[in-house]
């Protein structure tokens, strides 16, 4: 008698329905919008022959000499604080090596991001010193050996971003920086301790130079996941993605692979276009929603900076101010409505007091940008986009500090605590808070709360 080996019966492949395939769709533009972003931002600002403002060919550095205006569209929420240094890289072929000056005790740090916007590293004044350093980064497969002098930081994707940021107290410290900027040096490894002259990169007429965010936000859905599925081939994902991946998998979309939207199924089609407006309104959202409030004040929530499997908040960080530090680095407050639940009015006038002793406790400095409705600077007078301690300020005489947010000049001695308010329109605040003391990330420390002012 022959006997039949007994078998494990599997359960049945559990069919896609049209509910989750809009929800894998709804996750999938989420998850990809931070890469999609940051590579619509790289080619964007590196689209020049050699470097310029806040621009640079591939693994050159491009110095701001002067701080960002209102002209300025490449990046949301920019900072009028430092001077900063762009350096887009690309190490799928060899190393590139940084050679960092010292600062002589000046703040600065050179966050690495990863294209997925993960900080990796942040060498700088709180991690490694204001000591002159040498690190190469190095791709996620690279095998070979460094010069004995320079240490290793390997990138968990080919191309990344890195954003110097050094302390500048207004614009008669320019020259100052500009020291310290020039001595900041990038060299592929075969190029390392050589006196070679960069040549200069082609240039792409034709490229579509206007803001990153407004062009991913104009990207139709076939556009939009063929460029993330291009991407991916030089940026894979991060190794705890692989459910999220397994998901996508499901509506035929896969890292690394050509993706074609003509080619999946009507059903995988249509909740792929479907997408992108639905995941949008939970991205614009869910910054503000999910952050600390304090005082009519969000403290953007954690984690910023690395993410993890966070997908929703990496992506809404990244539409919101892409670049973003670890919290350890910098902290950030919005605030675009008053206690009352009111959008801030460029009309209105506003007044924000720091109690004696209250300013914010930082081992850096503090400042307080303005933003029109796009989170761009807006026109002004007197041109200033930010105010904050290495300001010339008028302190009251009990030791308080009063700010006045307004679109008139205040006039007299207020005209020194003045941040002039967009010509028109609703407005945003942003205090960014950098090295801050423990009080701060800890919560213990709350901003003071925004005052409407009749006079």
């Amino acid at each position: 008698m022959t006997t039949v080996p007994a078998t494990r019966s599997r359960p049945p492949r559990r069919l896609l329905s049209e509910e989750d395939a809009r929800d894998i769709a709804v996750e999938a533009y989420v998850y990809a919008y931070p890469l999609v972003l940051m590579e619509v931002t790289r080619r964007v600002s590196t689209n020049v022959p050699r470097p310029e403002e806040q621009r640079a060919p591939v693994n050159r550095f491009g110095h701001m000499s002067r701080f960002p205006d209102a002209s300025f569209t490449d990046i949301v929420s920019p900072n009028a604080d430092t001077l900063d240094s762009m350096l887009w890289f690309d190490v799928s072929s060899e190393p590139l090596v940084i050679e960092k000056p010292a600062s002589a005790g000046r703040y600065h740090l050179l966050p690495i991001l990863d294209m997925w916007t993960d900080v990796f590293a942040s060498p700088g004044s709180r991690t490694t010193g204001d000591e002159a350093e040498r690190f190469a980064i190095v791709g996620p497969r690279w095998i070979g050996n460094l010069p004995r002098e320079v240490n290793e930081v390997r990138s968990p994707t080919e191309q990344g971003w890195i954003i110097g940021r050094t302390r500048t107290s207004g614009r008669s410290d320019y020259a100052d920086v500009h020291v310290f900027q020039n001595a900041l040096i990038a060299s592929p490894l075969r190029d390392y301790g050589s006196d070679c002259s960069p040549r200069d990169a082609p240039v792409d007429t034709g490229m579509d130079m206007s803001a990153p965010v407004e062009q991913v936000a104009r990207l139709s859905a076939a556009n939009f996941f063929s460029l993330f599925a291009l991407t991916t081939r030089k940026n894979p994902p991060h190794a705890h993605d692989y459910p999220m991946l397994a998901r996508m998998r499901r509506l035929g979309l896969e890292p690394g692979k050509i993706f074609d939207l003509s080619q999946v199924s009507p059903m995988a089609r249509s909740a792929l276009e479907a997408a992108p407006a639905i995941a949008m309104k939970s991205m614009e959202l869910e910054l503000f929603q999910n952050a600390s409030k304090m005082n009519g004040w969000r403290f953007i929530a954690q984690p910023v900076g690395t993410y993890g499997a966070n997908y929703l908040h990496r992506a809404s960080v990244a539409l919101n101010g892409l670049g973003a530090n670890v919290a350890e680095d910098a902290s950030y407050a919005t605030m675009t409505a008053d206690t009352d639940g009111n959008p801030l009015d460029s009309g209105a006038r506003y007044q924000l007091r720091f109690d004696n002793g209250q300013t914010p406790p930082v081992r850096a400095f503090w400042s307080l940008s303005i933003y029109d409705e796009k989170r761009f600077f807006a026109e002004n007078p007197i041109n200033r986009y930010a105010i904050g301690d290495r300001d010339a300020l008028s302190f009251n005489e009990d030791g308080s500090l009063d700010i006045s947010i307004q679109r008139d000049d205040p006039g007299g001695a207020r005209r020194s605590n003045w941040l002039p308010a967009p010509m028109r329109g609703t407005f945003a605040l942003t205090l960014r808070l950098y090295w801050p003391g423990r009080e701060i990330i800890n919560g213990h420390w709350k901003p003071p709360v925004l005052r409407r002012v009749t006079s």
